[in-house]
C-alpha cells in the first residue's frame, strides 16, 4: 500500500475510534439519566405504590409471555 494510503486509513481509524468513546459516553449520560429518573418517581410514589406497580408489570409481563406461546404453539 502506499503511504498516502496507510496515513488515510490511520486518520479514519482515529475518528472512529473518537466516535466510539463519544458514543460511550453518551449511552452511559442516558443511564445515568434514566436511573435518576426512576429514581425520582420511585421516592414520588413511596415504597408501597412502586411495589404494587412493579407486581402489574410483573403480571402482565406473563400474559404477554403465556400469549406469545400460546400464538407459537398454534402456529405450529
Amino acid at each position: 500500500m502506499k503511504e498516502a494510503q496507510l496515513i488515510n486509513m490511520k486518520k479514519r481509524i482515529e475518528g472512529l475510534t473518537a466516535l466510539v468513546k463519544k458514543l460511550f459516553q453518551d449511552v452511559q449520560a442516558n443511564a445515568t439519566l434514566a436511573q435518576g429518573t426512576l429514581t425520582a418517581f420511585q421516592l414520588h410514589l413511596g415504597e408501597d405504590e412502586w411495589n404494587k406497580l412493579l407486581e402489574e408489570l410483573k403480571d402482565k409481563e406473563k400474559r404477554e409471555i403465556e400469549q406469545e406461546k400460546k400464538l407459537d404453539l398454534d402456529v405450529e
